[in-house]
């Protein structure tokens, strides 16, 4: 079954890489801003599917990891690696620092908590001025360079090819990391948490590895934020941020994260897309949308199967 997953990843980023060949640049801008939501959406559908963690907090790590991202790009460290890394680690270490209470909770004290700490944050982004720019943000943040002394990223196509591939291996590592042994204590613990202490599992360690993965790939997204519009503000990391993470990931179906991505993929589209045909209504068409997933497709988009002739 893994196998099957990394397989369908690499068909499906190879033909995202070739969507410059056929698409045009407005469609492109489009399709970006799936890459950054797409990895705390992710990180959702890891917590909420997999180990039974429900959360409404996501926007914290990825707002940890996008202004991580934009001080080191103003202050000089363009290369997009070393951004990759920070960016990671600061959404892991916000994590482990807020985890071990989060993770003694469960169920909708759980989400209520989550939702705090992404509050928090979004409130100290929006008043800490003199290093996140306040309500005015963080802008003139320089393009991202593939390594060291390169040529800044300032193509459209290029800029898009390095988001795909950046989820494409974040996406992959989780994938793996899901069908290892700790994905399987994840499940067993979100199933029969009783058992598995019983057992002599520690279920609270299990869940808050978890918790700091997600962490590292909401931080992730923050980097893709920065580098795909060059700018960030609390605008962009508050508890919207947090709600489209979580839709999306129930429309993908949750517990899936390749199901995460698709849904962040049309989440994009009926904001950016379909609203802009019907100006001051987009949270009336993402609630349809939600409406409609649930009753059409309680399992999500994944459990769309082809039938056979």
């Amino acid at each position: 079954m893994r196998a099957q997953l990394l397989t369908g990843l690499a068909l499906t980023a190879l033909a995202l890489f070739a969507v410059p060949a056929v698409l045009a640049d407005g469609t492109l801008a489009m399709l970006a801003p799936a890459a950054a939501l797409g990895l705390p959406a992710v990180g959702v559908s890891v917590l909420t599917g997999r180990a039974g963690l429900p959360t409404l907090g996501q926007g914290a790590p990825f707002a940890v990891g996008a202004y991580a991202t934009a001080l080191l790009a103003r202050a000089g460290l363009t290369t997009g690696p070393a951004q990759l890394v920070a960016a990671a680690l600061a959404g892991a270490l916000f994590a482990l620092a807020t985890g071990p209470v989060v993770v003694r909770a469960r169920g909708a004290t759980a989400l209520m908590i989550t939702l705090a700490l992404g509050e928090l944050v979004a409130t100290a982004a929006g008043r800490w001025t003199s290093v996140t720019g306040g309500t005015d943000g963080l802008a003139g943040i320089p393009p991202v360079q593939l390594w060291w002394g390169g040529s800044p990223l300032t193509d459209d196509t290029a800029l898009y090819r390095y988001l795909v591939v950046v989820t494409a291996l974040a996406l992959g590592v989780t994938v793996l990391v899901l069908g290892s042994p700790l994905g399987l204590l994840l499940a067993g613990s979100r199933d029969h948490e009783e058992r598995m202490r019983a057992a002599g599992h520690r279920v609270g360690g299990h869940l808050l590895a978890a918790y700091i993965g997600a962490g590292a790939l909401a931080g992730l997204g923050g980097a893709l934020l920065v580098t795909e519009q060059s700018y960030v503000s609390p605008a962009d990391v508050g508890f919207g941020t947090s709600s489209l993470v979580l839709l999306a990931a129930v429309l993908g179906g949750i517990g899936s994260p390749l199901g995460a991505l698709a849904g962040t993929v049309l989440v994009v589209v009926v904001r950016d897309q379909l609203a802009a045909h019907w100006p001051g209504h987009g949270p009336l068409l993402l609630g349809a949308l939600f409406v409609a997933a649930v009753y059409l497709l309680p399992d999500g988009i994944t459990s769309i199967r082809l039938r056979r002739p």
